[in-house]
């Protein structure tokens, strides 16, 4: 959140209402289920680059060059994404191969094709799910050129359904029209050799005003964007989406952030807890935790300074330090989701921590970086640019960070 100054905050403020009344649209309808979580270990194998291979049980550790076990078998399953819902004056909703436009202050729900090409598995064999988790991309510089030429080189190696997006996909106030040069600098060209399918979530820069995130047109035109690349695919401006054995769900947590999100919450509360996916995977721009500069929900961009000796710290007032951010992640996410992919704060970082069993990791590095302390413990952080490379084999969830040469980093395993 980069609130530029106090007056820039005030316009943000007056601005609410008029965010307040795009937050309508119809509520999905709930059920059971839900499931946390748990789990540690890791895997280390002794393969080189892109290559996966089993290996021993290698408890969380950072691993300098190891391949990440459980990365066997067969093709994932394609899924269909369901979103609906706060697409407050979108231009037009789902991604190509289906999508019902939300009307201006409206939600309305879109249906997106499935993900990309995989074959089905073997008969027997466990479903396998991989992705890339990449945050904080739109810079259109060399580093996110060079993580998204690190992103083809491995999903060749090792196959890839799809691409998330974890926020802040242009920088600093987002795109125009569906024709900004954005779209081709920190878009188009940097993942241009990853051969997959992106879906995106939106962040405070996404959403204008230079990071304060309170111009709501800025928002709908990624949305509209869906229409023109069949590539990027943004139904609404929070959804849901299958693949295989896992439904991922898609957050606004840019609404939420400002606390006007009643259709984010009425529609993610219903989604998990009828969900029946072996794995529930939340996507948020914003974090829950984070060792990085803007830090926990609830006490963001906490500020310390030394008087006369000693350390004084305070945070901005009222809602900016992230209170209905840890609210609905408490209230939602937590203890129903299996993992919160989350970005931000631009590093990337494995939690020891979790939300009610729910496994929280930043991958925010995706075109530049910024400092981690060690507020909170961490299987893994780094300040290095990179992006997560994550198989859901069976049930076992393995995550492994690759920096910006395509070299790995670290990888760990659980299994619920």
């Amino acid at each position: 959140m980069n609130l530029r100054s106090s007056a820039l905050l005030v316009v943000a403020v007056v601005s609410l209402s008029a965010l307040a009344v795009t937050c309508a649209g119809n509520p999905g309808t709930g059920g059971t289920g839900g499931g946390a979580a748990g789990g540690t270990g890791g895997t280390a194998g002794g393969a080189a680059g892109g290559a996966s291979a089993g290996g021993g049980s290698a408890g969380g550790a950072s691993a300098g060059g190891a391949s990440a076990g459980g990365t066997t078998a067969g093709g994932a399953s394609g899924g269909v994404t369901a979103g609906g819902g706060d697409a407050g004056g979108a231009a037009a909703g789902g991604s190509a191969g289906g999508g019902a436009a939300g009307g201006s202050g409206g939600g309305g729900v879109a249906v997106a094709d499935a993900g990309a090409a995989g074959g089905s598995a073997d008969a027997g064999a466990p479903q396998v799910v991989r992705f890339v988790a990449i945050g904080d991309t739109g810079k259109s510089n060399a580093a996110q050129n060079a993580v998204g030429a690190a992103i083809g080189t491995v999903c060749a190696a090792r196959g890839c359904d799809f691409v998330v997006m974890l926020g802040d996909n242009f920088y600093p106030s987002g795109v125009s029209s569906t024709t900004d040069p954005l779209w081709q600098s920190a878009f188009v060209t940097p993942y241009a050799t990853v051969n997959a399918p992106f879906y995106p979530v939106l962040g405070n820069h996404d959403y204008g005003g230079d990071g304060a995130g309170y111009e709501v047109s800025k928002a709908d035109v990624q949305v509209a964007y869906s229409q023109v690349n069949p590539k990027w695919r943004l139904p609404a401006v929070h959804h849901r989406f299958t693949q295989g054995h896992a439904e991922f769900f898609a957050l606004d947590t840019n609404r939420t952030f400002w606390g006007n999100d009643t259709q984010t919450r009425a529609d993610m509360t219903a989604w998990l807890q009828a969900s029946t996916a072996t794995w529930k995977i939340a996507l948020g721009h914003h974090p829950y935790r984070s060792n990085g500069p803007h830090g926990n929900a609830g006490d963001y961009d906490r500020r310390c300074t030394t008087v006369l000796g000693q350390q004084v710290c305070g945070t901005p007032p009222g809602f900016v330090d992230g209170r209905h951010v840890k609210s609905f992640m408490e209230t939602i996410v937590c203890g129903r989701a299996d993992v919160y992919l989350a970005g931000h704060d631009h590093s990337a970082q494995w939690l020891v921590p979790t939300c009610n069993g729910t496994q929280l990791i930043v991958s925010g590095a995706g075109a530049s970086t910024t400092t981690v302390d060690t507020k909170n413990p961490a299987h893994f952080q780094t300040t290095d640019s990179g992006f997560f490379y994550i198989e859901l084999n069976g049930r076992t969830f393995t995550g492994t960070y690759y920096d910006s040469t395509g070299a790995m980093r670290f990888t760990r395993s659980f299994t619920k």
